[in-house]
């Protein structure tokens, strides 16, 4: 059975199956709602149902409360639809702007910059013409129709080729692949780009990054983007790790405070005792901010993260929902 989807603003239609999540319908539409990890863990997703009912499905419980159920809320990257449904998304724009397409490309360069941390450089055909936001990810697409995304770590001026950084997961199929076998020359095919996670350059709040781990990947895209476009916005960036060697690109953020003016770098270590930052990264954005009513706020690592900051800043330093932009990452279970 598929049910009638009336999606605002912009009042488009389109159709769901029983399978289908609201996200992946749209998609299907040619259109692009906020979404992130697509995992039910980020909240980027987060819209609200008119009429109609849906299976709300398996998600973080930080991502949408009880109350936000209750009040109509929804996860359009996993509510599947039961009824016929009216819709309403944060923002809605035509995904052919940027067309997400399969294309092939080759590993030009490996990179290893921690013990569990790969930079992966991927050459794109020079035929062919991949744009992107900065910060959108993309999917590997593996061999037995599987996939992994990666954040692109580079700015779309540096065109040509694709930067991922690739943590290792212990007993992950992929990840064991790239730290394990992958040589030089190895060709890959990817389906991107993907995601809602890119900087709101219509905005003049200033801004608040957040990065955790290999979050650090997204963040790196935008900055860069930032220093090519002249952004004049204060930007203080947290990035946050357990130990030193997490922070396995700290010279290239410590030289972004002399390139771009107004931009702060705030290293925080979890587990490891130094002269800089401790604790857990969103609380020494606690620490630093009274009040975030007036900032936009961009944050990128685990889900227990992400869900800490976004209840601690929007509850508790006044940081508007529709101001906290969010990629989650979570990791495929490594049972293949």
């Amino acid at each position: 059975m598929t049910h009638r989807i009336s999606l605002q603003p912009g009042d488009h239609q389109f159709e769901a199956g029983d399978d289908q999540t609201v996200l992946e319908a749209a998609l299907g539409a040619g259109l692009l709602l906020p979404h992130g990890c697509r995992d039910g863990a980020c909240g980027a997703c987060k819209g609200r149902v008119l009429e109609g009912s849906v299976d709300h499905g398996r998600h973080a419980a930080g991502a949408l409360t009880a109350a936000e159920r209750a009040e109509g809320m929804a996860l359009f990257c996993c509510a599947k639809p039961l009824t016929d449904l009216v819709v309403r998304a944060r923002t809605v724009s035509r995904a052919d702007e940027i067309p997400v397409r399969k294309l092939p490309c080759r590993v030009q360069k490996l990179q290893r910059l921690a013990d569990d941390v790969m930079v992966v450089d991927l050459k794109l055909p020079a035929s062919e013409n991949f744009t992107f936001r900065a910060g959108q990810y993309i999917d590997i697409l593996l061999a037995d129709g599987q996939r992994r995304s990666f954040s692109i770590a580079n700015a779309p001026h540096d065109g040509g080729h694709l930067e991922l950084h690739v943590r290792r997961i212990d007993g992950g199929r992929f990840t064991g692949h790239v730290f394990e076998a992958m040589k030089e020359k190895e060709i890959l095919r990817f389906e991107g780009p993907l995601g809602s996670f890119w900087l709101r350059e219509d905005s003049q709040r200033p801004i608040v990054m957040v990065a955790g781990g290999t979050g650090f990947a997204p963040i790196k895209g935008i900055v860069e983007h930032a220093l090519h476009i002249g952004l004049t916005r204060p930007i203080t960036l947290y990035w946050g790790a357990r130990k030193r060697s997490g922070l396995y690109l700290d010279a290239l953020a410590r030289s972004w405070e002399a390139a771009l003016p107004g931009l702060r770098y705030v290293p925080v270590l979890s587990d490891e005792a130094w002269d800089g930052r401790g604790g857990l990264v969103h609380q020494a954005v606690l620490d630093d901010f009274a009040d975030l009513s007036a900032f936009d706020v961009y944050a990128c690592g685990a889900p227990a993260m992400i869900d800490a900051a976004r209840d601690s800043f929007c509850t508790r330093r006044g940081l508007p929902a529709d101001a906290f932009f969010a990629d989650a990452f979570t990791f495929a279970q490594p049972a293949h």
